[in-house]
């Protein structure tokens, strides 16, 4: 295998234990499968991430290890996430990795997988109800934490007094959003309930439909006559449409605005000041650690990961690899290009070459 089970850069990122190989007695018996990984992507439009950064870093992994592989993405539709799991199921894939776009479609094509004798992998989201073998994803109520806990420090920069604070949440639909809530939650509710912040409009946007956000903030704007002072958007293409609603009104770069997946776009708004934060998820590691298992696992073996989540409907341990976030401001910008999820070509054109040179960037 080319790594091992997981890259040695994972090592340090686990909560406890070390990724292990258990290879099952009969994983080489003759007639066994030839191994081949199915991996379907949710959509392009929520975020860049899953085309720019996902199907890149596991395309790279896979042709790395020389295994066969089929990477799709549904595009938002759930029709055709089912159709593609029939299909990629039919033509004989050993490995099922999902993002789901829900858990109720997730649930449905697990179960299907699993009749077959497909093993399966919930990827970044983990599908409630289903049963995946393993999780691999960051974790996600720290990514809410960080974000609430950066809009705490551009609030306090900024001197607002008992700032109104609205929330533009991921979509309902998905577990991670429920997530990163529960981290932000953590931090602001305090501030609510001492008095030092009031809790403005809390709205979910359904789908991380960033067009719905923009409309959503638009109308928070309205109905609070402009009053609304920080606002925690659940990553970079709702902050961006809360940006372009603020900058319609002439408001941009005074109201503290969150994200996260450190996208291009993203750290350009910051760079601007249009942005408090994000939150950089090495993608690359999340990949790498999915797919180290998905190869693991068409090699017949069952790793041990040393960690697990609780799925909260069917109370079930699941085994997990979930890797730790980190708070991106304008002054460590430069972390993310350093790292090569972002390229200083696709930041640092135009308008933005003096700000990346600023912070470093060149």
């Amino acid at each position: 295998m080319r790594r091992g089970i997981l890259l040695t850069a994972l090592a340090g990122l686990l909560a406890t234990g070390t990724l292990v190989a258990c290879a099952e007695e009969d994983g080489d018996s003759p007639g066994a499968a030839t191994p081949r990984i199915g991996v379907i992507l949710p959509d392009s439009a929520s975020s860049v991430r899953w085309e720019t950064a996902d199907r890149r870093f596991l395309q790279e992994a896979f042709e790395a290890a020389g295994v066969d592989y089929d990477i799709q993405n549904a595009q938002g539709d759930r029709t055709q996430f089912q159709t593609i799991a029939d299909q990629m199921i039919t033509s004989g894939v050993t490995v099922l990795m999902i993002v789901n776009l829900d858990s109720g479609t997730g649930k449905a094509v697990l179960d299907t997988a699993a009749s077959q004798g497909v093993a399966t992998i919930d990827y970044d989201r983990l599908t409630l109800g289903g049963n995946a073998a393993y999780y691999v994803s960051f974790d996600n109520v720290r990514v809410g934490e960080l974000q609430g806990e950066g809009l705490v420090q551009c609030l306090t920069e900024q001197g607002v007094e008992e700032p109104v604070v609205a929330y533009l949440n991921g979509s309902p639909t998905d577990n991670n959003a429920t997530l990163f809530k529960e981290g932000y939650d953590s931090v602001l509710a305090p501030m609510f309930d001492s008095g030092d912040y009031v809790k403005g409009p809390d709205q979910d946007v359904p789908d991380w439909d960033n067009t719905q956000a923009g409309t959503i903030f638009e109308q928070m704007m309205t109905e609070t006559e402009n009053e609304i002072h920080g606002v925690l958007a659940a990553n970079d293409g709702l902050g961006n449409a809360a940006i372009s609603v603020l900058k319609r009104l002439g408001l941009n770069g005074t109201i503290p605005v969150t994200g996260q997946d450190a996208t291009a776009g993203g750290l350009q708004n910051i760079l601007a000041g249009d942005q408090c934060m994000t939150v950089y998820k090495a993608i690359q590691q999340e990949a790498d650690a999915a797919a180290d298992l998905a190869i693991a696992l068409a090699n017949g073996e069952q790793p041990e990961t040393g960690q697990s989540v609780i799925d909260p409907e069917t109370g079930e341990e699941v085994a997990a690899v979930l890797l730790e976030p980190q708070a991106i401001f304008r002054d460590n910008v430069k972390d993310v290009v350093d790292d090569g999820f972002v390229t200083v070509e696709d930041l640092c054109g135009g308008e933005f070459a003096e700000m990346c040179a600023e912070v470093g960037i060149s």
